[in-house]
């Protein structure tokens, strides 16, 4: 038996794939005459060019599968092949040293990967395995060497690695691939994060378990406890097998209740929609019983792409989700580029802090240009279902009405130009900010509803960078800062007929759903596979028990406190949470 940490949960058994990712192991260094150097340069950006399109692949098959959430991980590998410092120092290594493209990359990739090979810094350490992830997959490419393909594997296989990246979790099968167990990595690595997407249960820290197995052993994946157990005895199988057995009739139990509505027993309703990123996401949306779309991120249309989209082709993708999920509704938000969304063609500057710089609403009122045209596209598209448009990173209620100034002004242009387009349409607002929260009740007087971005909201109101796996621990959305925040814009949308919505994720978290029907959200739109989850709490509570529960917890002061007792009352309602 091996103790490790348990980073996601559930509960494998299968027999044992040894998975060796070192393709640096077979790297062969060789001379390149003058004459053949262009040749290898430009075979050296085919392969950046390949690579960079594998992630894009993988990030769009994550993010329709599970979600944008997760599909943002591989944001940042796009961000390191594209670094154009490395690209330049590998290119001028080929020209001085006239060596083999692939030998030169790795010299100048594995630099950082030995710096940083050695911290105890989760941060540090989680931009080791993203850098050692692109490296291997570009040494790959360049050595014309196939990555295993873990969509081929046996049925009822568990995976135990030295390491597994992020990429490699995101194409493992769940009906074929069961758990993984790795010799490092911790709770807030991407891959743990990919795993608890997927429900692949998954061990890691287990130091040598990967030299400790053979090819075929049976092996126990204990994602709840950190434990592997290799060749079990029989009682313990059985006690496994029937701990496997629970947790396939809950899965079970969520499925029946897809198509029901988001209704307590005390027949109090709230719409539980979805956050998708891509068109192709309505077919994981329309699975899972969401109730329409609460949140269309439209950067999807602008990412990765070396042109702007134009108007036809931003009404084509609004009309298609707008279409899919009639008689639903679809709220799109605007773009919402810069901050971590960086479009080298829109020439957003470098900055210090780009969460809190030129991006969302302040760049589409700068670049009304290009506001204009989603705009018309919006508007359009609004014509083939019930669309309801809305504004991020909203600070003021003078960027509301500028903003619906230019609404009004691609309105007048349609209609000059004789085209069809919506009038009759919801707007709102995005709360993330502290200045929106403290505010609700002077823009309440401009819009129709509030949907309320946590993610944002969380980080500004704590001061907490929500990337910076240093200080993880403080981003805590049970913060009485942040209960009093959500608590206030709901009281002060509602005193003014104005709806309320939550896609944050905290919306996503089961302990959370009881204190925000307690507070009166009227929607909470999550990742299409959450939706099942949060229904089942959802169903399971009374609303007016709810509504005690939560101003008990309005009345405690310390994070652990809040975090607690909610747990315990969530163990209550619905058991098999716990």
């Amino acid at each position: 038996m091996y103790q490790g940490l348990g980073v996601s949960p559930g509960v494998a058994i299968g027999a044992v794939y040894v998975h060796d990712s070192k393709i640096e192991n077979e790297l062969v260094e060789y001379d390149i005459a003058d004459q053949d150097m262009p040749a290898e340069i430009e075979r050296f950006l085919a392969a950046l060019d390949q690579t960079r399109d594998q992630i894009k692949e993988i990030r769009k098959r994550v993010s329709v599968e599970r979600g944008v959430e997760y599909a943002s991980i591989f944001d940042v590998q796009l961000h390191l092949i594209e670094d154009q410092i490395t690209i330049d120092e590998v290119i001028e290594g080929i020209r001085s040293r006239k060596k083999n493209a692939e030998y030169v990359f790795y010299q100048v990739v594995s630099r950082p990967l030995r710096i940083i090979a050695g911290s105890e810094d989760e941060f540090f350490s989680e931009r080791h395995t993203d850098i050692g992830d692109i490296m291997r997959r570009m040494l790959r490419n360049l050595m014309q060497r196939k990555e295993v393909d873990f969509s081929d594997m046996p049925f009822a296989t568990v995976v135990v690695a030295h390491d597994i990246s992020p990429s490699d979790t995101a194409a493992m099968e769940k009906s074929k691939i069961l758990g993984f167990a790795t010799d490092v990595g911790g709770p807030t690595s991407h891959t743990a994060i990919m795993a608890r997407s997927m429900g692949i249960p998954a061990v890691v820290g287990l130091h040598k378990i990967s030299e400790s197995v053979e090819k075929a052993d049976q092996v126990i994946i204990d994602g709840n406890r950190g434990l592997v157990i290799v060749n079990p005895e029989e009682e313990t199988l059985n006690r496994y097998n029937n701990e496997i057995f629970r947790i396939r009739a809950y899965e079970d139990k969520l499925q029946e209740i897809r198509a029901l509505p988001a209704e307590t027993e005390d027949r109090h309703k709230i719409i539980l929609a979805a956050n998708i990123e891509f068109p192709d996401e309505l077919e994981t949306v329309l699975s899972h019983g969401a109730e329409g779309i609460g949140l269309f991120r439209t950067e999807f249309l602008y990412m990765n792409r070396a042109d702007l989209p134009d108007e036809d082709e931003q009404f084509e993708a609004y009309k298609r989700v707008l279409e899919g999920v009639t008689p639903h509704a679809v709220i799109i938000r605007t773009f919402d580029l810069g901050g971590d969304k960086f479009i080298s063609h829109l020439d957003i500057p470098f900055e210090m802090n780009p969460f809190m710089g030129w991006r969302a609403i302040r760049l589409s009122l700068e670049r009304s240009d290009l506001f204009k045209i989603q705009l018309r596209a919006i508007l359009r598209a609004g014509v083939y279902g019930k669309m309801k448009l809305m504004f991020p990173m909203v600070t003021s209620i003078d960027e509301v009405k500028s903003a619906l100034e230019i609404v009004e002004e691609a309105k007048q242009e349609l209609e000059q130009e004789g085209v069809q387009y919506s009038d009759d349409f919801e707007v709102g607002a995005m709360i993330e900010t502290p200045s929106a929260a403290m505010t609700a009740d002077i823009l309440a007087e401009e819009v129709d509803f509030f949907s309320i971005g946590t993610n944002d909201l969380i980080q500004y109101t704590l001061a907490v960078e929500r990337g910076n796996d240093k200080i993880a621990h403080l981003y805590q959305p049970c913060h009485p800062a942040v209960l009093r925040l959500v608590k206030k814009v709901i009281d002060e949308a509602h005193k003014k007929n104005v709806w309320v919505g939550m896609c944050g994720e905290m919306a996503s978290e089961s302990t959370m759903v009881l204190i925000l029907l307690g507070m009166g959200l009227d929607e909470l739109s999550v990742s299409p596979t959450m939706v099942p989850k949060i229904k089942k709490v959802i169903r399971s509570a009374s609303y007016k028990k709810a509504i005690e529960f939560t101003s008990e917890i309005l009345q405690l002061t310390e994070y652990d406190d809040i975090k607690r007792r909610a747990t315990e009352v969530l163990a209550k309602i619905v058991p098999s949470e716990e």
